[in-house]
């Protein structure tokens, strides 16, 4: 990612003369709320409003980034799910699991499988601590054994019905529910903040332009 220059900054605050007062207070209100501590990853999921329901959930919860793993099944967002979350959430496609997961620990990230691994944590015992991707498998088959293998820990939902599994969108729904309600509520520094918090900010604004590049030009010809 490079680095933000003055140049930068000031477009930004050109751009957002452009927007009202209500959607500026707006965008300041939703970024607090934001993270990158805590990342979603969906691998090979079948269906479409799945991915796009999960999508939905990472912007509810303020959770900024989904990764997607494509190994076999690519999709694209259904608009109508995800009811317009494609344009707040950052969404990362990935061709292969291992490069996933080879980006994410780089980045400082733990791999984190749900799964009901002998191992495994119960959801409202999870230390959020640390930062951590959140791994969710197809819909029949879960995770790959690669995820299961190379994870650094394991999460389940508890249930005590006679189903004992739940649909990935909804999985996802209280998993992001309760792990950031544990980050708001702790000492963490979980909000986006500086560079990163500028480059969310930096796509939402051009993204409500029609016109953003006339506007761009416009300011770069009278700086």
């Amino acid at each position: 990612m490079m680095a933000i220059t003055q140049r930068d900054r000031d477009l930004l605050t050109y751009l957002q003369s452009f927007l009202t007062e209500r959607r500026r207070t707006l965008f300041d209100k939703v970024l607090d709320q934001r993270t990158q501590h805590i990342t979603v990853v969906t691998e090979d999921v079948y269906h479409l409003h799945n991915t796009s329901a999960v999508m939905r959930n990472c912007d509810v919860f303020g959770v900024q980034d989904l990764h997607v793993i494509e190994e076999v099944n690519y999709k694209t967002i259904d608009r109508e799910i995800a009811l317009g979350a494609q344009k707040w959430v950052n969404l990362h496609r990935h061709h292969q699991t291992k490069d996933c997961m080879k980006k994410l620990k780089a980045d400082g990230y733990r791999i984190v499988a749900t799964s009901p691994h002998k191992s495994a944590h119960r959801l409202e015992d999870f230390d959020v601590t640390q930062k951590s991707a959140i791994f969710f498998g197809k819909e029949v088959e879960g995770l790959s054994d690669l995820v299961l293998e190379e994870a650094d820990d394991f999460i389940y939902i508890p249930m005590c019905g006679f189903t004992e599994s739940l649909n990935i969108s909804v999985s996802a729904a209280i998993v992001l529910q309760q792990l950031t309600t544990k980050l708001r509520k702790s000492d963490i520094t979980w909000k986006i903040t500086g560079d990163a918090r500028f480059h969310v900010e930096m796509k939402w604004t051009r993204q409500m332009l029609k016109k953003v590049e006339m506007y761009v030009e416009r300011f770069d010809s009278q700086h």
